[in-house]
């Protein structure tokens, strides 16, 4: 296996890691307003996420690097035609941090709830916009002999992106239903599996439209073989929570946002961002990649650092892995 070719395996591990974790992230945020009924609800979501949310989101950092280092050509291409969905999502990211960190800053209803209005927007809005982006870059977009987009923000809202939008919105929802009854205790916990439970179902029709979709046009036997896995997984998710085992949905969920992410990595290699005007003018894994020197200087320091990364996301989750409910919001105890 060539060095580009193990980049985009990484890339597509990075990607995988980062809708998993910030998946549930997006979730739990979109739930403020679907299922929390009063603020004390809404501080015990938020509070599940409070110590890891700025951990998730650095795997889109690393994943952003990893394509501007390892495949040049690709970040430029996939910058500047998806210029203004990215834009939107990166102003979303950035308005959300802000609202966890703000939130609580004054007493007054007013300027808590509008943070929290905020953090539900920002939740929603990128965990729409990122199906879209992926559903783009799988079915291939308007790229010229020169390997730039010519096409327009308009061509990005065709049907099959705009579904698997939609998938990811529900899928994360869902993800985020799951952890919130695995993390929280009492009512909220009840309403969270009954909520994942409807979730669950809408985003198992999606999906299977949305996988079937990609398999009948770009997929092969491996990329099958994951989307088997995907709808498995995720039929088994929801009989583990409807048999109360949140933990089993949670790790059964989170497979279904693997094996699917998977599935598209696998329909879209060895291109990287396919041309639908001529499929030689498609970016691949050779003709969009840095220098072997680059892609080996770049591993040697992966190989290095992720490690020590893995392992310290892993122990402030296992730090922080209590369940909560309102009676730990010390407002709602007075």
């Amino acid at each position: 296996m060539e060095l580009h070719d193990v980049w985009f395996v990484l890339i597509a591990v990075l990607w995988t890691g980062y809708f998993f974790l910030e998946g549930f992230d997006f979730g739990v945020g979109i739930l403020t307003k679907l299922l929390a009924r009063n603020r004390p609800e809404r501080r015990v979501l938020i509070n599940t996420i409070g110590p890891v949310w700025d951990g998730n989101e650095v795997w889109l950092l690393s994943a952003g690097g990893a394509t501007f280092a390892a495949f040049p050509d690709w970040y430029a291409t996939l910058f500047s035609g998806f210029y203004l969905a990215l834009l939107m999502i990166l102003v979303c990211l950035i308005v959300r941090g802000v609202a966890f960190e703000y939130r609580a800053k004054r007493p007054e209803e007013n300027w808590q709830r509008n943070w929290e209005t905020a953090i539900f927007w920002t939740s929603l809005i990128p965990a729409f916009l990122w199906g879209v982006a992926f559903g783009n870059i799988v079915r291939g977009v308007k790229i010229d002999k020169n390997f730039e987009y010519v096409g327009t923000f308009w061509d990005l809202l065709n049907p099959y992106a705009l579904l698997g939008g939609l998938v990811t919105l529900t899928l994360f929802t869902f993800h985020g239903a799951v952890f919130t009854a695995l993390k929280t205790v009492g009512d909220i916990r009840e309403r969270a599996r009954k909520l994942a439970t409807v979730v669950g179902l809408v985003t198992a029709v999606l999906a299977l439209v949305f996988l079937l979709w990609t398999q009948v046009d770009s997929g092969d036997g491996k990329s099958l073989v994951a989307l088997v896995v995907a709808v498995a997984a995720l039929v088994a998710a929801l009989a583990a929570n409807q048999a109360g085992r949140e933990g089993w949905s949670f790790a059964l969920s989170g497979i279904t946002i693997v094996a699917a992410v998977a599935m598209l990595f696998l329909s879209l290699f060895p291109n990287v961002m396919p041309s639908s005007l001529n499929g030689d003018w498609s970016l691949t894994v050779t003709n969009a990649s840095s220098s072997p020197y680059t892609l080996k200087i770049m591993t040697w320091c992966a190989g290095i650092a992720t490690p020590i990364v893995l392992l310290y996301q892993g122990w402030t989750y296992w730090v922080f892995r209590k369940r909560i409910g309102t009676q730990h919001i010390a407002d709602a105890v007075h």
